[in-house]
């Protein structure tokens, strides 16, 4: 609940105790009997044209009616003969009516990272918190942490990629807080892997970062790191591959650090690059890598005999609102709406890498099937798409350089919060019956 709106119920309700001190103060005898004959005739009237109400239900003595924004109400569940399992991510953004639309607050969750907390770095506006997806042929019902919880309780969940499975993973931690605190367990040297307890649930929630999947090294040129990495394509990263078979849910998402100058290596020979002009050196696109790199970590996951049963889905990619030029270019993201169906351009470089994680979701799901494993797509491209208004912009608080926009991560609460929604219904839907 906003704790502004719950400052201002204390108010109303001190304003309504003062009025009543005042009310009783009038107490003549005459006018307590004309109040009394006043009251009874009010009853009389109930009574006759109201006799009885079957329908009515108190969840507690405390609050006698369901707050529509609460986590913890009870939600409909989809009629599956007529919804039918349908598509969640065609559809749009509808704004909904602020009291019923945030699951917290930017004050009332405290893992919300700095740079992610867009009004406590001053951003002005507070629409873009408050539209929802809404899938074209059904309902997309609200996220509810009991039932996730209750799906999740005693296995283990990671979110593996780069910054934005981190964002991801920090909107469901702040989701999950509202019906249990969470305990951090581990956080490594320079926070790239943190490990959450829910520890009523037995439920381990993991963010295991990695850039490109596979193993990279920075390039260096006369003592300066470059930016751009030699990347092996045939040999994953064994940070994360090491937790796999402790894992039983893993959320892939990975693409931006590919859109930079790199190189790219098979059987330690360089086959081409993305991006770095060399002559001589065939530039492959970040396409390429992007195949290269998620067809490695699939294989990889359905060759390991440890990690046989994991649940897999991939998030497929989320793009940047940069305009008016590019990061360290001036560019920025100042929309303050969604967009419209018929403004999106489709058929950029972003729906290419969406397209690549699809066929490659696809291929491991039909290999998944032998040992086990099951692969399920997140297609978030087209929605968040819709959304250049959800990124911290200019208001992520950044110390160190001034003047550039985050037009790339989302802000906490936000858009983002869609996904773990999204998140719910794949499990309600799929996977429930899984172990």
């Amino acid at each position: 609940m906003d704790l502004r709106n719950s400052a201002q119920t204390r108010k109303n309700a001190q304003d309504y105790l003062s009025k009543g001190e005042k009310f009783l103060n009038l107490g003549s005898a005459g006018f307590l009997l004309l109040y009394s004959l006043f009251l009874t005739l009010i009853f009389s009237f109930y009574m006759l044209h109201f006799p009885f109400s079957p329908i009515l239900k108190f969840t507690s003595k405390q609050d006698p009616v369901p707050r529509t924004n609460s986590l913890h109400i009870n939600q409909p569940e989809l009629d599956y003969n007529t919804a039918d399992y349908c598509d969640l991510f065609n559809g749009s953004w509808v704004v909904e009516e602020k009291d019923n639309s945030l699951y917290y607050t930017n004050f009332s969750c405290p893992t919300i990272p700095y740079s992610k907390n867009c009004l406590l770095n001053g951003r002005p506006d507070e629409e873009f918190m408050h539209w929802r997806w809404k899938p074209d042929k059904c309902k997309l019902p609200r996220f509810n942490a009991k039932t996730f919880l209750s799906f999740v309780k005693g296995k283990t969940m990671a979110f593996i990629g780069d910054s934005l499975a981190r964002n991801h993973m920090e909107s469901l931690l702040c989701l999950l807080s509202s019906e249990e605190s969470p305990t951090d367990m581990y956080k490594d040297a320079e926070d790239k892997f943190r490990t959450w307890l829910f520890p009523r649930h037995n439920f381990t929630l993991m963010v295991l970062r990695t850039e490109f999947l596979v193993f990279a090294t920075e390039r260096v040129i006369n003592g300066s790191f470059t930016g751009g990495f030699d990347l092996q394509l045939d040999k994953l990263n064994g940070n994360w591959t090491q937790h796999l078979p402790s894992i039983d849910y893993a959320i892939f998402s990975d693409g931006h650090w590919f859109l930079r100058p790199n190189y790219l290596y098979e059987n330690g020979k360089l086959i081409g690059c993305v991006y770095c002009g060399e002559p001589g050196v065939q530039d492959l696109g970040p396409g390429y890598a992007i195949r290269r790199a998620f067809q490695a970590a699939f294989n990889y996951i359905n060759e390991c005999e440890e990690c046989s049963g994991i649940v897999v889905l991939l998030r497929t990619f989320s793009a940047g609102h940069f305009e008016h030029g590019a990061w360290n270019e001036g560019g920025n993201c100042n929309r303050t709406r969604p967009f419209a169906r018929e403004e999106l351009k489709i058929g950029d470089q972003d729906w290419e890498f969406r397209s690549i994680q699809i066929d490659e979701i696809e291929r491991a799901r039909k290999d998944g099937e032998k040992f086990g494993n099951m692969f399920e797509l997140m297609d978030v491209t087209k929605a968040m798409l819709m959304r250049p208004d959800g990124h911290p912009g200019a208001y992520w608080g950044n110390k160190w350089m001034k003047g550039f926009s985050d037009c790339i991560h989302w802000c906490i609460p936000g858009p983002i919060d869609a996904w773990n929604e999204l998140l719910l219904e794949i499990l309600r839907r799929k996977l429930s019956t899984f172990h």
